[in-house]
């Protein structure tokens, strides 16, 4: 049976120096988790490191401490501590690793893996002084690295600032006070590793990314960190009398509320929303196993959906808005954090899109007489998460079926199959009706699909020509295939509403163009052919405001999945003005005889605000046939996934559902680059 390692380290108090001045909650977090740790796990507190920093004359626990053997953060105790618990662990033991305290940003002492006047990142011991060390990121590196290496499941919670700036109202900020980089001379040498040993390992995990964050993005460990470079991680009285960081207490708060088996993702999600509609400007950062169990080893399914962010009599807000292709009178149904989110017994309330911004959306609760669901308002809260309930009247898609003449022709059938058709095809007019997201052709409407048989006795879905790619054949003979056909129809209807996002009236000022291996442009932007390998995507934000990107793959199996940017993945990614950002990835052409088009599309998304990509992912249309690699980020469940029980939904029919309209010069644009494989 694994063990369970806890390394916890809060400083409230720091030596005099002219960075960091004392908090006031960080030893609290400690405190707060080791309770955690010991009631709901029962932790022996012999597996429990605590190094904490009280403020002088102000521990009312100052005799347990002692009697607990703490010791104080310094740089060599914090470096003491993880090879400790990395020496004293077995494979599969379980280490959590929770710091609060101030972060900072020091200039790098690594100008070969960095650039000379480029900074490191670093926790600050309490020691740190005026010429004391920084525990920086290169060296938290080789630490994580020694601990997977053993094979140790690694969970890490850093509640801190990345660089800091101004204190706002009554939170105080856990980071340098002006925002500013330390430039003092600092020790060059290290109680972590030899430098070359240092290097190595750095450059082993973050290979091809320039890594912007605390750590590299791996998949052996879990990483969540306060918020991202350049914002804020505040601390404040949550509970009206006591501070703590907000990350540390909505964690814990989540661990207490919800039943055991959260995913980090789903804690992310909710810990993300209650820090978001208190603290805007403060973004966590999940990296690594986000469908690992909370505090286990377990692997699950990750589900994505929006998130509330806000609430308000009546009212919710959301994290998507335009920029995902939402409307008004699209209607989300809400489940309780960690519950299964296909099971419709679950939900908490429906609610109904009433006004859109760039990347959010404001939604009406509705009453059971609109929605046949009694909303228990007494549990609606931010951090809930959000899955689509039915599609607005604009995205539904229209089917017509369509009989084919007899004869031989290739748009024609012999008579065998003629005579079955009529069977066949009533059997997916029956499996269509009361879907959420396709429609049955009526009258002389325009259809976005025509399904028929083919000459070879399969369903054919078709646009104008038969749509390739779509495997294995389904024939008609199945009894399974009806079915499968709507599933196939509904997946592509998603994945064209995706593809079919635009705003071209947008001011948003973003370049975006595909380079190749060299980094050179492409002889000719609309016609570019590539070869399995490495090419580069350039974005430059020309203006001069902070902008929030995402970066879809929509790609030859129908598939949808989000690029991580810099090795972070994050629901979007902040480009600063005039920052020019270059993302190597490796794409491969997908093989084999299912595969006839090679066209594939990149899509950059770019707000002015927050925004949630991670719900428009779609796995390829068929998961068991194999799929071409691409190297970015896991894509482990997705919207696909979380709405294939919208069939029995019907369509919103109240007045407020009305066709969409992007509004124009909107906080948002999308732009997207067309390739297709030699």
């Amino acid at each position: 049976m694994s063990d369970f390692y806890a390394l916890l380290i809060g400083i409230n108090y720091y030596e005099p120096n002219p960075y960091y001045k004392s908090l006031q909650g960080a030893v609290r977090d400690i405190d707060k988790v080791a309770h955690y740790l010991e009631t709901s796990l029962q932790i022996p507190s012999k597996q429990i490191t605590r190094l904490t920093s009280p403020l002088p004359n102000t521990n009312s626990l100052a005799d347990v401490r002692a009697e607990r053997k703490e010791m104080p953060p310094t740089y060599q105790n914090i470096v003491n501590a993880f090879n400790s618990i990395t020496e004293t662990a077995k494979e599969k033991d379980l280490v959590y690793i929770h710091y609060s305290g101030h972060g900072g940003r020091v200039k790098t002492i690594f100008p070969d893996l960095k650039g000379e006047g480029q900074f490191d990142e670093g926790l600050v011991p309490m020691d740190v002084g005026n010429d004391g060390y920084y525990l920086r990121d290169v060296e938290m590196t080789t630490l994580l690295k020694r601990m997977t290496d053993k094979g140790l499941i690694v969970t890490v919670i850093f509640d801190s600032c990345h660089s800091g700036g101004a204190t706002r109202g009554d939170a105080q900020i856990r980071g340098n006070e002006d925002g500013k980089i330390d430039i003092d001379t600092r020790p060059q040498d290290s109680l972590v590793a030899e430098r070359s040993i240092l290097v190595q390992n750095w450059l082993t995990l973050t290979q091809n990314n320039k890594n912007e964050g605390w750590l590299p993005n791996q998949r052996n460990y879990v990483f969540l960190g306060a918020c991202r470079p350049s914002e804020y991680a505040y601390e404040s009285a949550f509970d009206g009398r006591d501070r703590n960081g907000a990350l540390t207490y909505w964690t814990i708060d989540t661990l207490n509320a919800v039943p055991t088996g959260l995913t980090y993702q789903a804690l992310y999600d909710r810990v993300k929303g209650q820090i978001q509609s208190k603290f805007p400007n403060q973004l966590p950062m999940l990296l690594g196993e986000g469908d690992r169990q909370v505090f286990g080893s377990e692997i699950k399914a990750v589900q994505y959906a929006l998130t509330v962010i806000e609430t308000a009599p009546g009212k919710v807000t959301l994290d998507g808005g335009l920029a995902q292709g939402l409307s008004r009178g699209t209607r989300f149904a809400l489940y309780s954090v960690g519950s299964d989110l296909t099971d419709r017994q679950k939900r908490l309330a429906i609610v109904e899109i009433t006004d859109l911004q760039a990347s959010t959306a404001t939604a009406t609760i509705l009453s059971v007489e609109e929605s046949g669901i009694s909303a228990a308002i007494e549990k609606i809260e931010p951090g809930l998460p959000a899955v689509i309930e039915s599609a607005p009247v604009d995205l539904k898609h229209r089917v017509r079926l369509h009989l084919k003449e007899v004869g031989n022709k290739e748009y024609q059938l012999p008579q065998k199959l003629a005579d079955k058709q009529a069977v066949a095809l009533d059997k997916v007019r029956e499996a269509i009706q009361g879907n959420g997201w396709v429609t049955e052709v009526q009258g002389n409407e325009e259809g976005h699909y025509q399904v028929s048989v083919g000459r070879a006795g399969e369903y054919e879905i078709s646009r104008l020509t038969p749509i390739t790619n779509l495997t294995p054949a389904l024939s008609i003979d199945d009894p399974d295939a009806p079915a499968k056909v709507v599933k196939r129809l509904v997946h592509l209807a998603k994945y064209q509403s995706v593809e079919a996002l635009d705003n071209p009236e947008s001011k948003i000022p973003v370049e975006f163009e595909l380079l190749d291996e060299k980094k050179q442009s492409f002889p000719d932007p609309k016609n570019i052919k590539l070869r399995s390998g490495d090419i580069w995507l350039r974005i430059k934000n020309i203006g001069n405001q902070p902008l929030n990107i995402a970066i879809l793959d929509l790609e030859t199996t129908w598939a949808i999945s989000q690029f991580d940017i810099q090795g972070l993945h994050v629901n979007y990614y902040a480009l600063d003005g005039g920052q020019i950002l270059e993302e190597l990835a490796q794409f491969d052409s997908p093989q084999g005889k299912y595969y006839q088009d090679k066209t594939e599309k990149i899509k950059l998304f770019a707000t002015k605000g927050i925004a949630n990509f991670n719900w428009l992912t779609l796995p390829s249309l068929d998961e068991e046939l194999p799929t071409k690699s691409i190297t970015k980020g896991d894509t482990t469940a997705t919207l696909n996934q979380l709405i294939e029980q919208i069939g029995d939904i019907d369509p919103p029919k109240t007045s407020r559902s009305v066709t969409r309209k992007l509004t124009p010069n909107a906080d948002w644009m999308t732009k997207t680059i067309e390739f297709s494989f030699q």
